[in-house]
C-alpha cells in the first residue's frame, strides 16, 4: 500500500479483528498472505523468531493455568504478521508526512519526526542484528542462547549512541521545536479496496454472520 493513511488504517483494524476473536484473526492472516505484498521478505526477518518463541512460553503459561493458550498464540502472531507488514512497508519520510497531516507543523512535526527516527533506529537493530549472527556463525562462538545477553547489550548500547549523536546535529543546527512541511501522500485504488476490505473483517469480526439474517427477517 503506498498510502500510509490508509495503510496504518488497515493495521489497526486488523489487529482488532484478530484481538477480538479467533475467526477475525483467521480473516486477517488471509488479508495478510493477499495483500501484505512481501511475505517472503518478512518472513526472512529473524526477530519474528525470538517473538514467536516468547509468545509461545507466555501461551504456555495461560493453558497451565487455564486459560486458552492456543487461541492466544495464534491470535497475536497474526498481531505481529499485521505489525512486521507496517515494518516492511514503511518508507523513510512516511511519518512525519502523516504526523504532520494530523497535528500540523508543531506538534505533528515533532510526533513524525521521533516516529520516523524510531523506525530507523529499528533498521538498524535489525542490520546490526544480522551482522552480530552472521559473527556468531563464523567465530563458532557457542548457542545462540549464550550469545543474547551480550548482543542485547551491543544493540542497546548502539541505538543510545546514535541518538546522542543525533542530538547533537540537532542541536549544533539549531533545531528547537517544529516545523515546515507540506504533506503529500499517493493513493491507489488497491490502497482504497484492500482498506475497505480490512474494515469489512472488522464489522464481521464484530457482528456474526448470523446476526445480518437476523436483521434481514
Amino acid at each position: 500500500m503506498q498510502d500510509i493513511r490508509l495503510r496504518i488504517a488497515a493495521a489497526l483494524v486488523l489487529t482488532l479483528s484478530a484481538f477480538f476473536s479467533l475467526a477475525g484473526a483467521a480473516l486477517a492472516f488471509l488479508w495478510w498472505i493477499a495483500w501484505s505484498g512481501k511475505v517472503s521478505e518478512i518472513m526472512r526477518m529473524r526477530m519474528i523468531l525470538p517473538v514467536a518463541g516468547m509468545l509461545a512460553f507466555f501461551s504456555a503459561v495461560l493453558s497451565l493455568t487455564g486459560g486458552d493458550g492456543v487461541s492466544y498464540f495464534l491470535r497475536m502472531m497474526v498481531i505481529v504478521l499485521v505489525g512486521s507488514w507496517v515494518y516492511a512497508e514503511q518508507k523513510s519520510g512516511e511519518f512525519l508526512h502523516l504526523g504532520v497531516w494530523l497535528l500540523g507543523n508543531r506538534i505533528g512535526f515533532e510526533l513524525g519526526m521521533l516516529a520516523d527516527m524510531a523506525m530507523q533506529t529499528l533498521h538498524l537493530m535489525v542490520r546490526d542484528f544480522e551482522t552480530i549472527r552472521v559473527a556468531q556463525a563464523l567465530k563458532g562462538t557457542g548457542t545462540a542462547g549464550k550469545m543474547l545477553v551480550p548482543a542485547g547489550l551491543v544493540l542497546v548500547t548502539g541505538a543510545l549512541s546514535r541518538a546522542e549523536h543525533t542530538a547533537e546535529l540537532m542541536a549544533v543546527r539549531g533545531y528547537r521545536c517544529g516545523g515546515s512541511l507540506c504533506p503529500r501522500f499517493l493513493t491507489t485504488r488497491g490502497d482504497i479496496f484492500r482498506c475497505m476490505t480490512a474494515l469489512c473483517i472488522l464489522i464481521i469480526t464484530v457482528i456474526p454472520v448470523s446476526e445480518f439474517f437476523i436483521l434481514y427477517r
